[in-house]
C-alpha cells in the first residue's frame, strides 16, 4: 500500500500561504480539524495541500476518503476501508476492522464531502479517534462534525491579490489573451500555456455598450499605454470583487475569458446580480455569489451543453466518454456530438479531466453537479437518467465478468475499481425499487469477481445480503446471488452462513432444474470441506461439480479454480503427482487464455511441488510470480499463502533469518484475512515446519527478534520483501540433506511437506483465497 493516496495537483496552487501555515499548525495541536466554508471556496484543495505538506509526520501514511459520491450511510465504513487500502476477508463489521487497523498506527485521514452524511459520519469519526491515539482526522465539509475536541477552521474566500493572480493564471491556461495581473502597481501578464492557443476575443454582444480605451471592444484603442493597463487591472480587480474571491467562481469566469473580455463579463454579472437581488445593491451572500457565477456560466452555455450538464449530474464519480455517450445521448444529444460538448464544458472549467488506471476520465465538481441536478429535476428526467446510468454500469459489470476470463483481467480489475462509485449507485437504485429486486440480485452476483478476486469480500456480502433479503420472483438471479454469497462466506470463514446460502441454492436449483446453479452450490460446499480438513469430501464434491461443468460446457476462472482445489485436496492426501498434473493443465489453459488469477494458485501448488524436490530456485520463481499476481489483484489470501511458502523455501535454502522475517510479515496479513490458515491443520503444516527449522538454526531469541521485525512491515513492504528475498547470499549454511520432513499423523490428512508422497500446497481453499 502506498503511504499516500492523495491525488497529484493538476495546476499551480495559488495563494493561501497564511491559511496553509495556520492549518498545518492546527493539525499539530488537534487530532480532529474540520475545514468549513461555502461551496467552491477551495476547502478540498487547501486540505489536500496541507495534508501533503505534513506527510512526514505520519509514519503510517496520509489517506484520502471521498464521501461525496455516497448516498447510503452504510457505505461510509466501506469507503474508509477502501481509502486505507485494507483488504479484509473476515465477516467482521468494517467498523471493527477500521478500529483494529488504526489502533496502533500514526495516520492522517482526510475525510472529504461528509456534510450530507454528517449524522452517521460523526459517531464513526469519534469512535476511531477514541480507539486510535495515533490517528488525526482532517475533515472537509460545509458544516462541522460537532465531535468533542474538534477544531473548526473556517476558510474565507481569497484575498484581492490572490484572487487576481488565480484569475489571471487560469485564464492563461484556458487560452485567453494575456490579462493585467495583481502586482503592486506593476503589470503582470501570464502567457497562454504552450499547446493552448488563445481564442479570439469576442466582439461586443447586443446591449453591451462600447467602452472607450478598452482593447478588444468597439471604440477601444489598440494602443497599450499605462492608462489602458491600469483600467484593465481595475477591471480584473472588480471582477474578482464581484465574485467575492471564491476560487470556483473565479475558475468558471476564467474559462469564459477566451470568449469574453473582462468588461463584458462585468456587464453580464452586474445584470444578473440586480436580477437576483431584486435591484438591491451591496455585497451578496457568498453562497448566492457562487450560485450566480454557476448560473451565469449555465446561461452562457449552448442549449446542448446545458442539457448535457444536467444529465451528467447522475454520475457520482469520474466517468468516461463511452458511458456519457450511452447515458446522456439521445435525439436531443446525438452521441456523435457528445465529445465536442464535453470539450465545451471542459473549456469553461465546468469539468476536469484526469488520467486514471482505467484510462482518461472526466469529473464534475459537486457544486456544479448539484446545480445540474436541479435542472434535471426541473426537466422531470431524473429517474429516467438514473435508470440509464444503472443500465450502462450493469452492462459494464456483465462485460467485466465475461472478460475476467481473458487477457484483459488486469484491465477488468482497474475498470471495476474506477467504476465502484457507479456500481454502488446502480445497486442502490435497484434496491430502492421493489420491481427491480431481481436486478439487484443479478448485479450483486455478477460482481463476484470484484468481491472475491479483487479483495472486497466484506462489501460484497453487504450487497448480496441486502439483495437476497428481497423477493424478486426471478429464480436465476436469486440462485446466482446465493452461491456467490456462499462463496464469500466460505472465504470469510463463516461456515454457518455459507452452508445456509449454499443449501438454499442447491435445493432451489434442483427444484427449478437449474443444473449450473446446482453445480456452483456443490462446488462451494466442496470448498468449505477443503478448509475444514475433510479432504475426501472436498475432492468428491468439487470433482462432481467439475463433471457437471464439463457436461454443461462451462469454462471460466471458477472452473479452473475448482481444478486447483481438487489438486490441493489430492496434495493434502499425499497424491502430489496427481495434484501437479491437474495444476499444470490449469497453468497451460491459463496461458492459452491469458488468465492470471487462477494461474496464480496453480503456480502456488507447482511451487510447493518444486520445493519437495529440493528445486528451490524453481520454487522461488513460481511463488514470487504467485505473490506478484495476487498482490496486483488485491487477493490477500493468495498473497499471504505464497509468502508463507516462500518463508519455507528461504529456510530450506539456508536463510533462516529471512524465513523468520517473512513468517512475521504474514501475521498481520492473516489478521486481516481472518482465522490464520483457516484453522486447518493441513494448511498450517508448512508454517509449523518453517518455524521449527528457523528456530533450530537461529535460536529462540534471534528467531523472535526477526519475527517481530517482520510483524512491523506493512502489507506492501511484506510483498516487496517476499519478491526480493533470496536474491542476496544466504545468511546460514545450506540446509542439511537429512533435515526432517513433516510426518503423517494417524487419522488425519497427509501433513504437507512429506517428501514422497508430499502434502500441502496451501491454495485458496474454496477458492480458498478469493
Amino acid at each position: 500500500m502506498r503511504r499516500s493516496n492523495l491525488p497529484a495537483e493538476l495546476n499551480r496552487f495559488v495563494g493561501r500561504a497564511a491559511e496553509q501555515a495556520a492549518l498545518t499548525a492546527l493539525l499539530d495541536a488537534s487530532r480532529l480539524v474540520t475545514v468549513v466554508g461555502v461551496g467552491g471556496v477551495g476547502k478540498t484543495r487547501l486540505a489536500l495541500r496541507a495534508a501533503a505538506g505534513v506527510q512526514k509526520r505520519y509514519g503510517d501514511g496520509v489517506r484520502l476518503a471521498e464521501l461525496a459520491p455516497l448516498r447510503d450511510p452504510d457505505l461510509i465504513e466501506y469507503a474508509l476501508v477502501e481509502a486505507l487500502g485494507l483488504t479484509d476477508h473476515t465477516p467482521r463489521p468494517p467498523r471493527e476492522v477500521l478500529v483494529e487497523h488504526l489502533a496502533e498506527r500514526r495516520t492522517l485521514l482526510v475525510v472529504d464531502g461528509f456534510e450530507h452524511l454528517v449524522e452517521h459520519c460523526a459517531p464513526l469519526v469519534r469512535e476511531l479517534l477514541e480507539h486510535a491515539p495515533g490517528l488525526t482526522v482532517l475533515a472537509v465539509g460545509r458544516r462541522p462534525l460537532r465531535v468533542a475536541g474538534e477544531a473548526v477552521f473556517p476558510l474565507a474566500p481569497l484575498g484581492e491579490a490572490d484572487a487576481m493572480t488565480l484569475l489571471v493564471e487560469r485564464a492563461a491556461e484556458a487560452g485567453a489573451p494575456a490579462l493585467p495581473g495583481a502586482g503592486a502597481g506593476a503589470v503582470h501578464r501570464v502567457p497562454a500555456l504552450t499547446g493552448a492557443p488563445a481564442r479570439p476575443r469576442a466582439t461586443a454582444l447586443p446591449g453591451v455598450p462600447a467602452l472607450p480605451g478598452v482593447p478588444g471592444l468597439p471604440g477601444g484603442s489598440a494602443h497599450d499605454d499605462g492608462a489602458t493597463q491600469a483600467r484593465g487591472r481595475d477591471a480584473v480587480r472588480e471582477l474578482c470583487r464581484r465574485l467575492d474571491g471564491i476560487p470556483l467562481a473565479l475558475e468558471l469566469a476564467a474559462g469564459r475569458l477566451p470568449l469574453l473580455s473582462v468588461e463584458q463579463m462585468l456587464f453580464r454579472l452586474d445584470d444578473r446580480f440586480r436580477l437576483l437581488t431584486d435591484g438591491a445593491r451591496g455585497a451578496l451572500p457568498r453562497h448566492q455569489t457562487l450560485r450566480t457565477a454557476i448560473g451565469w456560466s449555465h446561461e452562457l452555455c449552448t442549449p446542448e451543453e446545458r442539457l448535457l450538464w444536467a444529465r451528467l449530474s447522475v454520475f457520482p464519480g469520474p466517468f468516461d466518454l463511452e458511458a456519457v455517450e450511452y447515458v446522456c445521448g439521445g435525439p436531443e444529444l446525438p452521441p456523435e456530438q457528445i465529445l465536442d460538448l464535453l470539450g465545451g464544458l471542459l473549456a469553461q472549467s465546468l469539468l476536469t479531466r484526469e488520467d486514471t488506471p482505467a484510462g482518461p476520465a472526466y469529473r464534475m465538481l459537486d457544486t456544479v453537479a448539484a446545480y445540474g441536478a436541479e435542472w434535471l429535476a426541473a426537466l422531470d428526467d431524473t429517474e429516467r437518467m438514473r435508470r440509464r446510468h444503472r443500465d450502462w454500469y450493469m452492462g459494464l459489470a456483465t462485460w467485466c465478468e465475461l472478460e475476467w476470463f481473458s487477457p484483459r483481467q488486469p484491465e477488468v480489475a482497474a475498470l471495476t475499481e474506477a467504476a465502484l462509485p457507479h456500481l454502488r449507485a446502480a445497486l442502490d437504485l435497484c434496491l430502492e425499487l421493489p420491481e427491480d429486486a431481481h436486478l439487484a440480485q443479478h448485479l450483486a452476483g455478477t460482481l463476484w469477481f470484484a468481491w472475491v478476486g479483487c479483495g472486497r469480500l466484506s462489501e460484497g456480502r453487504h450487497w448480496l445480503e441486502r439483495a437476497l433479503a428481497l423477493e424478486s420472483g426471478h429464480e436465476e438471479a436469486r440462485l446466482k446471488a446465493l452461491w456467490v454469497l456462499g462463496y464469500v462466506a466460505v472465504l470469510q470463514g463463516d461456515g454457518t452462513a455459507a452452508v445456509a446460502a449454499l443449501h438454499e441454492c442447491g435445493e432451489r436449483a434442483r427444484s427449478s432444474r437449474n443444473a449450473l446453479a446446482e453445480a456452483y452450490a456443490t462446488h462451494r460446499m466442496g470448498c468449505l470441506a477443503l478448509l475444514t480438513d475433510d479432504m475426501p469430501r472436498a475432492e468428491e464434491l468439487i470433482g462432481r461439480a467439475l463433471d457437471a461443468y464439463r457436461e454443461l460446457g462451462e469454462l471460466n476462472s471458477n472452473v479452473l479454480m475448482g481444478q486447483v482445489e481438487v489438486g490441493l485436496a489430492r496434495a493434502f492426501r499425499g497424491d502430489l503427482e496427481g495434484a501437479v498434473s491437474l495444476c499444470r493443465e490449469v497453468k497451460d489453459i491459463c496461458e492459452e487464455r491469458g488468465e492470471l488469477w487462477a494461474r496464480a494458485y496453480a503456480l502456488y501448488v507447482l511451487g510447493y511441488a518444486a520445493w519437495t524436490r529440493d528445486a528451490y530456485e524453481e520454487a522461488r520463481e513460481l511463488l514470487t510470480e504467485c505473490v506478484s499476481i495476487n498482490h496486483a489483484f488485491r487477493d490477500l489470501v493468495g498473497t499471504v499463502l505464497a509468502i508463507e511458502m516462500l518463508a519455507l523455501v528461504s529456510v530450506s535454502e539456508g536463510d533462516p533469518m529471512e524465513a523468520a522475517v517473512l513468517q512475521g510479515a504474514a501475521v498481520p496479513l492473516w489478521d486481516t484475512v481472518g482465522v490464520r490458515l483457516f484453522g486447518s491443520a493441513a494448511f498450517d503444516a508448512p508454517r509449523t515446519l518453517c518455524q521449527q527449522r528457523a528456530e533450530e538454526a537461529l535460536g529462540a531469541e534471534a528467531y523472535g527478534a526477526a519475527f517481530r521485525a517482520g510483524q512491523g512491515l506493512s502489507a506492501a513492504e511484506a510483498v516487496e520483501r517476499a519478491l526480493v528475498a533470496g536474491r542476496s547470499p544466504a545468511i546460514g549454511g545450506p540446509a542439511e540433506e537429512s533435515a526432517p520432513r513433516p510426518f503423517r499423523t494417524a487419522g488425519t490428512a497427509a501433513v504437507p511437506g512429506t517428501r514422497k508422497p508430499a502434502g500441502s500446497p496451501t491454495g485458496k481453499g474454496g477458492e480458498a483465497a478469493g
